[in-house]
């Protein structure tokens, strides 16, 4: 099967195919080259709506994501983010594999179909020419023939007419000669042209188009093969990313499996809990004695016991009114249980301005008494944390101060170590002063968690410089409290009772040895200007000694020479450590 016997005549239609050919590499190009703006356009909004749907710092909906639910689809969100990543990888492989080597190929291939055109057309404007050439000595051969015909007549009539000269017919002989010599000489002329071209026409169509046209059929199967191979890698770049694809879906299926409703739900325990005890039982208002009013001690059994009537509107008291009930009017009972205080706190005037007030603007009080005693606990315990993180900080800070101070007496050349006490007692006044303000929200603390029945004159003295500071705040709140508790309980001042809090004790530990021996080496990667007491200068890429390790206060002590000693920042040099030296570690 060869174009060259089978297609000897179809110079035009090959032609065509060609060219169709290539348009058809081009279509496929375009096909993918589409295919890739798709892939990004789909990563992109992936993307986006995966960053619209994360969460945002320091906003309520971090809060959310406590929950396994809302895990999961944080987890979702960061698959789908990969998940896009994979659609980019896909448009970069399509990019690169197919469509660069594909329009390489493409050009190519235009370059060699028309160089063997080019050919096909040299051999076919030969052969023409030929065929001109022969028609030509032809005709001319056919002319010759004829005017040597026309004089052999004109001859034979001149010779047979008696009253022409002899002259005349010996010209007319002559004539008749010549003309016979020129078709003669038309003749041999046009047998050579007409051997010459069976010779170029056998060798045209047995020899040059085949070769042309075989070379045109090699280009085209090449064309065939190379689009398929493109195929076959358009599937293998989707295939490559297949398991990181699987992987990603694999991930929010884990993240689903994860979920835990029990978590959840007592995650919503642990968020709105207030704390309070349910309300009791309604009073019975007997409306048949005038000013009396009975108080049924358990009205619940009596309604059942006594008919239809009680229990129905009990039962509405119970399931709507309580909430909205106006403050018993009846005198109080000598032991009101603590959830009657709570309805009337609940249901008075002052607490819906007070919940106004807050909806203002209106400040939050200090204890946090405007909040349940669940969340109210929950602060508490949030601010002492707080509070004692604080102290940790200061306390290390002063002990930094205070070893530094430790070095100055011992090496005097190195710092004044009097410089050094007004920073100290500014860090020990910070220090006094968390301690106090801790041991006041543990007093409070103490006091929702009933582990105390409530703070004493003593932990009030103990607090009085805080509550000197923000004694507006303080009884503005106690004022609100009393008058309008927002939903927790009031305990009279004078109920309080103290509350006492175990000191932290810090002991400094220094090392006394003199001189210190050295640990390790260190590299300087800055230069560092030690232009404040008991720091060393240094300059990039020299080599020192070290002999004391960064303890977190972000400071390590090197020594150039016997005299020359002090401390540098550690991020300034790259730390070597002897690893035969005790607890030794290597900084970078």
């Amino acid at each position: 099967m060869s174009w060259g016997t089978e297609l000897w005549d179809q110079f035009d239609n090959l032609e065509k195919h060609t060219q169709w050919g290539i348009d058809i590499l081009e279509k496929y190009i375009k096909f993918v080259k589409e295919r890739t703006e798709i892939e990004l356009s789909y990563a992109k909004q992936l993307r986006n709506l995966s960053k619209k749907y994360q969460p945002k710092k320091n906003s309520k909906e971090e809060e959310e994501y406590r929950y396994t639910a809302c895990q999961a689809f944080l987890s979702t969100l960061n698959e789908m983010n990969d998940y896009a990543g994979q659609h980019e990888v896909i448009s970069e492989n399509l990019t690169s594999k197919i469509i660069a080597g594909l329009a390489r190929y493409v050009q190519e291939l235009k370059q060699e179909r028309k160089s063997h055109f080019h050919d096909g057309r040299k051999a076919q404007q030969h052969i023409e020419t030929c065929w001109k050439q022969l028609e030509s000595s032809k005709r001319r051969f056919e002319r010759e023939c004829k005017e040597a015909d026309r004089a052999q007549q004109y001859f034979e009539k001149m010779d047979a007419d008696i009253n022409v000269t002899k002259a005349d017919v010996e010209k007319a002989r002559q004539q008749a000669q010549l003309r016979h010599q020129m078709a003669e000489d038309s003749k041999a002329d046009y047998s050579s042209i007409l051997q010459k071209f069976n010779h170029e026409q056998r060798e045209y169509y047995y020899t040059h188009i085949p070769t042309i046209f075989q070379q045109i059929q090699e280009m085209e199967e090449r064309r065939i093969v190379r689009l398929g191979e493109s195929m076959k890698t358009y599937a293998e770049v989707d295939r490559q990313v297949t398991p990181i694809i699987g992987k990603c879906l694999d991930g929010i299926v884990k993240a689903a499996e994860a979920i835990d409703q029990k978590n959840d739900s007592q995650l919503v325990i642990e968020a709105y809990k207030s704390g309070f005890e349910p309300p009791g039982d309604i009073e019975f208002e007997d409306y048949t004695q005038p000013m009396k009013r009975t108080v049924s001690e358990n009205s619940l059994s009596n309604s059942r016991g006594e008919g239809k009537a009680e229990p129905k509107f009990g039962g509405k008291a119970k399931g709507k009114l309580w909430p909205f009930i106006k403050k018993n009017k009846s005198p109080k009972q000598p032991k009101e249980p603590l959830s009657h205080r709570f309805n009337e706190f609940m249901t008075s005037k002052p607490k819906i301005h007070c919940f106004r007030s807050l909806k203002r603007g209106g400040s939050t009080p200090e204890d946090f008494s405007n909040l349940p005693p669940e969340q109210r606990r929950k602060k508490l315990q949030q601010k002492v944390d707080e509070l004692n993180k604080d102290i940790q900080k200061e306390v290390d800070q002063r002990d930094a101060i205070t070893k530094m101070k430790d070095v100055y007496l011992k090496n005097p050349q190195m710092g004044d170590p009097a410089s050094l006490d007004h920073k100290l007692a500014e860090v020990n006044q910070n220090i006094e002063k968390l301690r106090l303000e801790a041991q006041k929200f543990e007093a409070w603390l103490a006091e929702v968690e009933g582990r105390l029945p409530a703070r004493g004159e003593q932990a009030r003295r103990q607090s009085g410089l805080y509550d000197a500071q923000s004694a507006p705040a303080v009884n503005n709140c106690a004022q609100a409290r009393e008058s309008s508790p927002d939903g927790s309980y009031t305990e009279e001042q004078s109920q309080e009772s103290e509350v006492k809090v175990p000191a932290m004790d810090f002991d400094d530990e220094f090392d006394d040895e003199e001189p210190l021996p050295a640990i390790g080496t260190c590299k300087a990667l800055y230069t560092f200007d030690g232009q404040n007491e008991g720091t060393i200068s240094v300059v990039e890429g020299e080599t020192l000694y070290v002999i004391e390790e960064d303890k977190g206060d972000g400071w390590t002590r090197i020594r150039r020479s016997e005299d020359e000693e002090g401390y540098v920042p550690t991020s300034y040099v790259e730390v070597y450590l002897d690893k035969n030296a005790k607890g030794a570690k290597t900084y970078i």
